[in-house]
């Protein structure tokens, strides 16, 4: 398969005024397939957020090279999309013009293409009774699928999402997951995605990448093979506790223990994962 992300040796640290550096990542190494889902987790303030900044182009590495579909990343471009923690939606826009504002940014005209476009994403996302709706107007939930209609209007192949659902409560949380699972499946992308919910990385993810404590280097890279499409009742499957554990046991110790916990179970690794075999979860 097509690798869509590349890390070589890549480390790097920040400089604060008249304080030492700060390392933030060590010598970290990895590749995404195109199309591959992977989520990231790891102690809080241990460079998770610092490991997209550096593949969307808005940092450079202090060392080591990454590479987006074979090219060297040195600046961001249109090819990646960004989901933050919280939306940023502009209060005085509605949500088409919210969603079209990336080509606005650019000093583009907008027309009409561009508005069917801008539409048939809200679609997408359950908006489409929402076009001229303002922020204040709408719940959080809705307001990040805004945002994520915004990240894909340009189309772009790899989608990275920085905790994008951290502040929504449980419920909207959970059926905003289900309903990005549902649109990577419509519009495949190369997904990665910080969380700081363990059970959360398992069920969305077909990878997770486990991060230390700062300096951050990757402990473990974990391979979920749970049956799609990915359901409530995937947290049932033994396997999806199996994984859950592995991945706390390197967060919180034990981490040489962890490799002992079983990858699969014998139900789940005789399923496929495509994701075009996602179900479409209502929300």
């Amino acid at each position: 398969m097509r690798a869509a992300v590349e890390f070589l040796h890549v480390s790097h640290s920040y400089q604060a005024r008249r304080k030492p550096p700060v390392q933030a990542l060590k010598d970290i190494s990895l590749q995404i397939a195109q199309h591959e889902f992977v989520a990231v987790v790891g102690p809080s303030g241990c460079g998770k957020s610092t490991l997209l900044r550096l593949l969307s182009g808005l940092t450079n590495p202090t060392l080591g090279e990454i590479y987006r579909f074979g090219k060297q990343v040195t600046q961001p471009d249109s090819g990646v999309g960004i989901v933050f923690q919280k939306p940023t939606l502009l209060p005085w826009l509605n949500a088409e013009e919210n969603v079209l504002f990336p080509l606005r940014h650019q000093g583009k005209l907008i027309g009409q293409r561009d508005r069917r476009r801008a539409r048939e994403l809200l679609h997408t996302v359950g908006l489409e009774d929402f076009l001229h709706s303002r922020p204040d107007d709408l719940s959080g939930g809705m307001q990040q699928r805004v945002g994520i209609a915004r990240a894909l209007l340009l189309d772009p192949e790899i989608l990275i999402m920085d905790e994008p659902f951290s502040a929504l409560d449980a419920l909207s949380r959970e059926q905003m997951g289900f309903e990005l699972l549902r649109i990577w499946g419509e519009r495949p992308k190369t997904v990665l995605f910080i969380t700081h919910s363990i059970s959360e990385a398992v069920l969305l993810a077909d990878r997770v990448l486990v991060m230390s404590q700062r300096p951050a280097t990757i402990v473990d890279d974990i391979h979920i093979e749970l049956p799609r499409p990915r359901t409530p009742s995937t947290i049932d499957l033994p396997g999806f506790n199996s994984y859950t554990q592995r991945i706390r046991r390197h967060i919180f110790g034990h981490g040489e223990s962890a490799k002992a916990v079983p990858d699969i179970t014998t139900e789940a690794s005789q399923t496929p994962t495509a994701p075009h075999s996602i179900v479409r979860h209502a929300s």
